[in-house]
């Protein structure tokens, strides 16, 4: 029988067999997580490393051969003859490797689209996002991104080696330079930068020299020894999850930018790694092949895949197989949810690289292992940002109230789940997929970069009350020395936005599916048509999304297609609309495709308003006490509240969400205000800090001080409500709403008393703007409304951050008029288009999209008791 058949049938035994054995970890299951391993590589505590060293021997299978295989024996061969055929054949399967047939591929899919023939509205949320990360990648120098690996391969060294994963002492180091060829390749794909494609021209050329250097195959920053200890089951940090990123950099690099260099680089790699897995199998066992698995090792069975589907060679096939982890495969064919504990990074790579399977052969249980592998995120280990993991590892099925903490949804998990449910929505056209899809792209990938800052992005994504970006473990990266895993994905993630806007179907009729609504335009070369995509900016005082596709060809088609646009499950049928060049279309039921066919000529146009709704969802707990958590979804917008931990909610009995859920007006902004005064040469800012009013340094915009520093101003007499500039306020009565805490307003308590923050109105509470006392331009003063000449005054020239309410003497006094002088300023944090405040139960909260924040404290889920 010929090699390719029989390790088909071993790797399949594999799933069968393996499933009873949750001993599907090689180390010390601390030890899978990137964030302890690189703190236990880079220990100057020998005592720790030695007792954790002798903890992961512990842990490591001791495989034996005849008699491991003996126990993949399929049940159904249980008589001695097919015994014995069962060991002939293993012993067979160590003096041949002959693969000759190339599988029947799976069935028809979906194509995505040439991601250079997409391109994003530059001023979007999602083309500012590429544009932020296109800085960065240019940012990046080819020396210092090569430094290793010439190092490694004994040439000149010229610059400086990056920090932090790619330090020269990080046994990972090379991952990122991987990513890099990828997101590179892909930005390329996305904007045509050339000078960014001179840049990844000149990383490809210099590692083709190291690679010539050293003449194997091998192609790495750091030296083969760390594949000694890999193979011989020994403490390494994952060898060949870097090499899957340079050999995944390199297949992007030719698929993308059609660069044959490094397809030729990448076939000679793999080469080199094909002898190196034989000689294991050859040597030892194909289980103590398996068990060395247990090390992470990225997608190298999708890489593979990949890469067979170019080059027909039966070798890129079998090693793929052979990169298929089966103990972990297994437990998802036989549809048994037994992923807790698993690290969670490691393993989604390999179900993406299941699916790839799947495509490849067409066999039916690869696409089986995909489809329960996400039923099973979504229904029992998902949060509602659509992300998954936390400490980089999977938690008990539905049990995730208890595991809200800063280090959840690593970024790298999002990034990979969104490789599963675009495979399957192209498998299937399910709305569900595209669905998820929305909801993590929104929730998960665009809030792991701080604003517009080029390469400062996140590894965890805080999920705990009063949790914040800048606050978890690893807090916010920095450009040149982190480089987590986390960046690499990162990079990528904001190269590729294009990627799954579009799909085609191909047939006498092409079809093109629509399914995220991002504002781009498209060349579909099958349908012959240039398409513009507008979408309106989402705001929360109207909830529709409204959409209009353009046909923007100069000439009409003789081609007829149909474009489907997707109508997503969180909308509502009673009121959406949809038309046709003015006409009205008769739109399915959400979670359907809207399908409109016809010869589109220049000017066609078909519009969509689909209502956005709030809902509750309750976090994935079946325990009864914590069926009060719930999140607050805007559409596929996950909202969070602005808190340092306050989650507690009770709306009335049968009230409605619109009853406690308020969209802030579009016209608030301009309410609001931050006041500060100058001592010597430092700016400080009045602001709400633990109910009561001080002064603090002037902070930056996106922080907790920054929302402590703004005010609403809110005219007393209702009828002048609206002003459109904060000085058209002067000399009117006023109140002042803390900007985090809508409802409440700022008052005092009398001459000489510090003012504090109330939730209710009072006479106190109200005040008179004025010119400021100091007479200077720009300034205000604050007069009490029931006092009379007193004013709210601080105690600067004191070294006091106090404010109190100070009453003015009749003689004039210079400090006093400047105590009692501030300059008004635009509110130094502002409102998000889609923002609400809901009604809490000892306080309200302003609510805005996760996405828009960046050091703020916030809550994702609150404790609603309905």
């Amino acid at each position: 029988m010929e090699f390719l058949m029989l390790s088909k049938l071993l790797i399949l035994c594999g799933l069968i067999e393996l499933v009873a054995s949750k001993e599907c970890t090689n180390t010390f299951p601390v030890m899978a997580s990137h964030t302890y391993r690189y703190e236990f590589l880079t220990t100057k505590n020998e005592t720790w490393k030695n007792e954790v060293l002798a903890k992961t021997s512990q842990y490591h299978l001791t495989p034996t051969d005849d008699s491991y295989w003996a126990n993949l024996l399929p049940r159904r061969m249980a008589r001695q003859e097919d015994q014995v055929s069962w060991m002939m054949l293993y012993r067979q399967i160590k003096k041949s490797y002959n693969t000759n047939n190339r599988d029947g591929e799976g069935g028809d899919f979906l194509k995505p689209v040439p991601l250079n023939d997409v391109r994003l509205d530059p001023n979007s949320d999602h083309g500012l996002a590429q544009q932020t990360n296109l800085e960065y990648l240019l940012m990046l120098e080819v020396d210092r991104l090569v430094w290793s690996f010439r190092n490694t391969a004994g040439l000149p060294t010229p610059g400086q080696p990056y920090g932090g994963w790619e330090a020269v002492d990080c046994e990972l180091r090379g991952h990122f330079v991987g990513h890099y060829l990828s997101a590179s390749a892909q930005m390329w794909a996305s904007t045509s930068n050339d000078t960014l494609k001179n840049k990844m021209s000149a990383v490809v050329s210099a590692l083709s020299d190291c690679q010539q250097k050293m003449g194997t195959g091998y192609l790495s920053a750091f030296p083969s020894e760390e594949f000694d200890r890999f193979e011989a089951l020994k403490t390494v940090w994952a060898p060949y999850y870097t090499i899957h990123k340079i050999m995944a950099g390199l297949l992007d690099q030719y698929t993308f930018v059609s660069n044959e260099q490094a397809l030729k680089m990448l076939k000679w790699m793999v080469d080199y790694h094909f002898n190196r897995v034989q000689n294991v199998i050859l040597k030892y066992s194909i289980q103590r092949h398996y068990s060395s698995l247990n090390e992470e090792t990225g997608g190298m069975n999708d890489v593979l895949y990949r890469l067979y589907t170019i080059t027909g060679d039966q070798k890129h096939l079998l090693l793929a197989h052979l990169f298929d982890k089966p103990c972990f495969l297994g437990e998802l064919a036989v549809k048994a949810d037994d992923i807790s504990g698993f690290h969670t990074n490691t393993h989604i790579p390999v179900v993406i690289g299941a699916q790839m399977r799947y495509e490849v052969t067409g066999d039916p249980l690869y696409k089986e292992i995909g489809t329960y592998f996400m039923d099973i995120i979504n229904s029992s280990h998902a949060y509602a940002t659509g992300g998954t993991s936390v400490s980089e590892f999977w938690s008990d099925p539905k049990r995730l109230a208890t595991t809200l903490q800063t280090e959840n949804e690593e970024s790298c998990t999002t990034y990979n789940m969104l490789k599963v449910s675009r495979n399957l929505f192209r498998w299937t056209k399910e709305i569900r997929y595209a669905d998820y899809y929305e909801r993590a792209l929104t929730n998960g990938v665009m809030s792991i970069q701080r604003g517009r800052e080029p390469g400062v992005m996140i590894y965890m994504l805080p999920l705990k009350r009063g949790g914040s970006k800048a606050h978890s473990y690893h807090k916010w990266g920095s450009k040149f020395d982190d480089f987590w895993c986390c960046y690499g994905t990162g990079i990528e993630s904001f190269s590729k936005l294009g990627d799954s806007i579009y799909f085609e179907e191909e047939g006498n009729v092409p079809g093109l599916y629509i399914i995220q609504y991002i504002p781009s335009s498209l060349q579909w070369r099958s349908g012959g048509i240039l398409l513009d995509m507008t979408v309106k900016p989402v705001v929360s005082w109207d909830n529709n999304l409204q959409v209009t596709v353009a046909i923007a060809s100069e000439q009409a088609t003789s081609l007829k297609s149909t474009l489907n646009l997707r109508i997503p499950t969180w909308t509502s049928a009673d009121v959406a609309r949809a038309q046709l060049n003015g006409q009205d279309l008769i739109l399915p039921a959400p979670g359907n495709f809207l399908s409109v066919s016809r010869n589109w000529r220049p000017g066609d146009k078909i519009t969509l308003e689909l209502p956005i709704n709030l809902r509750l969802e309750a976090i994935k707990d079946d325990r009864p006490e914590y069926a009060s958590v719930q999140a607050i979804l805007y559409g596929p917008f996950l909202l969070v509240g602005l808190s340092s931990g306050d989650w507690d909610i009770k709306p009335a009995p049968g009230a409605s969400l619109a009853d406690w859920i308020s969209p802030i007006p579009a016209d608030y902004n301009a309410q609001l205000i931050s006041l500060s005064q100058v001592s010597g040469k430092t700016e400080f800012s009045l602001a709400s800090s633990n109910g009561l009013i001080q002064l603090q340094s002037l902070p930056e915009p996106g922080t907790d001080e920054a929302a402590d520093a703004t005010f609403r101003l809110i005219l007393k007499e209702p009828t002048r409500r609206k002003f459109s500039l904060p000085e058209d306020a002067v000399g009117k009565s006023v109140m002042l709403e803390p900007y985090g805490f809508p409802g409440m307003l700022v008052e005092h308590q009398g001459a000489d008393q510090k003012l504090r923050v109330v939730p209710d109105s009072t006479d106190s509470t109200v005040f008179h703007l004025v010119a400021g006392l100091d007479g200077k331009d720009g300034t205000v003063s604050l007069e009490s409304e029931n006092q009379k000449g007193c004013y709210v005054c601080s105690d600067l020239n004191d070294g006091s951050s106090t404010i109190t309410l100070a009453c003015k003497s009749g003689s004039s006094n210079v400090e006093f008029s400047q105590a009692a002088s501030f300059k008004l300023n635009k509110g130094i944090s502002e409102y998000h288009p889609i923002s609400f405040i809901a009604e809490g139960t000892s306080r309200n909260f302003l609510l805005a999209p996760l996405f828009s924040l960046r050091d703020e404290s916030y809550t994702v889920y609150f404790n609603i008791q309905q």
